[in-house]
Order: C-alpha cells, then structure tokens, then sequence
C-alpha cells in the first residue's frame, strides 16, 4: 500500500506545471521561514511585525501560484472540450494537445486514442456498408437480369400459342409464379439494404391524394379479379414530406396484406388524416384479422403463422414496412379481430411533413 502512494504522488509530480507550483510554494514557505529567524533573532518585539507582513504575504503570494496553475489548467480542460465538441460536430480530425506528462495529459492522450478508434471502426464500417451496396447491386442485376427473360419467353411462347388453351392456361400459371419471385427478389433486396442502412431517403413535399391513389391504381386490377374494393378517403391537400417511392411501397405492402386476407366482397378502406401532431395513415380491411397470438410477431422477418390461410406469402411485406416507416421517423402500428378484420395505422411526426 506505501508503494502505490508513492507512485501516485511519483504521476503527480510528472506535470511540469504542478513541479513548478511545488518548487515557488516551497521558496515561499522557505523565504518567509528565514525571514522570521531574522525577525526572531532581532528580538522579541519584531514578532508582532512577523505575524503581520510576512505570513498575509506568504499567503497571498501562495494564492497567487495556485490561481495561476489553476487558470493554466482551466485553459487546457477548455480545449479539450472544444476539441471534443469538433470531433461530436463532425471534424474527425480533432485532436487534443497532450504531449506533456502528467494524469490530466494521460487522460487526454486517452481521449485520442478513443477518437483514432472509433475512426478506424467508422471507415471499417463504411467499407462494409459499400461491400454491401455493391453486393447488393450485383446480386439485383443477376437476378433480375434472367427474370426479365423469361418474362419475355413467356409472352413468345403466348404469342405462338393460339388456341392452345392448355399451353396458354400453363403461361398464366407460370407468370404469376414468376410475378411472385419478381415481388420476393425485391423483398429481399430492399430488406438487405435496409440491414446494411444504405437506404438513402428522397424526402420531398408530397401530396398524401396523389400517393394513395397510386397505391390504389396497383392493387385495382387485382381487387376487381377477387371481387374485392378499395376505398379512399382523406383531404386532396394534405402533404407529407417523405420519399414518395419508398413510402408507397409501406403502405402498398400493406394493402397487399390486407388483400391477401379479405375474402370475395370484402373492402379495403385507405383513409389518411392530420391530427395536432401527427399525419395519420390508415389502412383498414374487413377480412379473417390477425390471431392474438400473432400480433406480436407480425412485424417480424419470415414470420409464418399456423392460423394463417395465405399459403404464399413468407413474411416480408410487412417487416420491410415497418423498416420503411421508421427509417421516415415514423411508427406502424396494428390493431385486429379475429373474424372482424384488421387496421393498420401509420403515424408520422407533424415536423417531417408540411402544407403546400
């Protein structure tokens, strides 16, 4: 234990700042204690002289070195934090000065050290993220590239079909197959880029009308085939600012849903609304609904329950949804019955949006 405190008083004496300070307090103490020998020596009646003069002197000149090895201090602590404060706003270049010895420098050594850390993880990180996006890009491309050719051999194997009503009943059977890997592809390329946080949202002001017709032109064809209906409903000049393109795939993805749980004559109703705080979205079927004991995990990846009738889907539409919702600063929320249907509720931040 004696040995520790000496290394500890050893580290203390390393600054040259606090050596200095040591050094004048002890000429002082040494000064004024030779000063009063001589007073003590002239005799007794220069004691109340001694008392007096040399130790408020003492005391003032010991005030002194302390003031100014503190103020010395101060100035160092203050540009560390300004150093600090670069680094937070961005200059990874910020350092702090710590060339001296001593533990304040130690410490502040330490502080860079950290800072060339979490630099050397940020460009690791970075080249991760661009292996990812690059990856990401070759694996659309291969896939996409080979889809698109059936597509077309299918339309020439149509087109040379005529009559043939078993090889034309085989084409439609096998476009919708390859319409359901098209849809699966983008799946998973949109949720792998959202793991790899390479999403770059477009934000622009949008017209909510506009993007929910849209939404609404998509799934037409397939909502008449089915003897289903979707309803719109909310003001013509409401505005959102968002990605138009991502944002139409959310709630697009949930409308599929909505779709692929609602039976013949059942509706589809997207209504949106602008509440104090908040731009509401909402979707809402009168289909099956979700079981209880699926509410908590709709939102997750490849989520399959043992309720469902949906024999197709594999539980990404709504995931990347939610992913969507969030990455705009928003939540999704859901509400079900079983038997009496589902809601589906977007909410967004009134300070991400804005009337045209």
């Amino acid at each position: 234990m004696p040995k520790q405190h000496r290394g500890v008083g050893m580290n203390i004496l390393a600054n040259k700042n606090i050596r200095q300070l040591f050094r004048r307090i002890s000429v002082c103490i040494v000064a004024i204690t030779l000063l009063s020998g001589a007073f003590l020596a002239a005799g007794s009646k220069y004691m109340a002289v001694c008392i007096w003069v040399c130790l408020p002197c003492m005391g003032i000149a010991v005030l002194g070195f302390c003031h100014d090895y503190f103020r010395k201090q101060s100035r160092t602590i203050e540009d560390a934090v300004s150093q600090v404060r670069e680094y937070i706003s961005g200059n990874r270049d910020a350092r702090i000065e710590s060339s001296e010895e001593g533990e304040l420098y130690r410490l502040l050594h330490e502080v860079n050290t950290l800072a060339a850390i979490l630099n050397a993880h940020a460009e690791n990180e970075g080249r991760a993220k661009q292996f990812l996006r690059d990856t990401i890009s070759d694996i659309s491309h291969q896939l996409k590239t080979p889809l698109a050719a059936l597509n077309i051999y299918n339309g020439i194997i149509r087109e040379e079909a005529g009559d043939a009503s078993t090889v034309r009943e085989f084409v439609d059977s096998s476009e919708q197959e390859l319409d359901r890997i098209q849809a699966l592809v983008q799946n998973l390329l949109n949720v792998a880029k959202f793991d790899a946080d390479i999403i770059e949202l477009n934000r622009e002001i949008q017209n909510v009308s506009e993007m929910m017709e849209d939404v609404g032109k998509r799934f037409a064809f397939r909502a008449a085939q089915e003897g289903k209906e979707i309803l719109l409903e909310g003001e013509e000049a409401l505005t959102l600012s968002c990605d138009r393109s991502w944002l139409t795939e959310a709630v697009g993805n949930v409308v599929k849903n909505a779709l692929d749980h609602t039976r013949e004559g059942g509706t589809i109703r997207i209504e949106w609304t602008q509440a104090a705080s908040t731009m509401r979205i909402l979707v809402k079927d009168n289909g099956t609904g979700i079981h209880p004991e699926d509410l908590y995990h709709i939102f997750k990846r490849f989520y399959r329950s043992r309720f469902s009738e949906d024999v197709q889907g594999i539980g990404l539409g709504l995931p990347l949804a939610k992913s969507i919702t969030e990455a705009h600063g928003g939540s999704l929320k859901v509400d079900s019955q079983l038997g009496m249907g589902s809601t589906f509720l977007f909410l967004f931040p009134i300070n991400l949006q804005s009337q045209r």
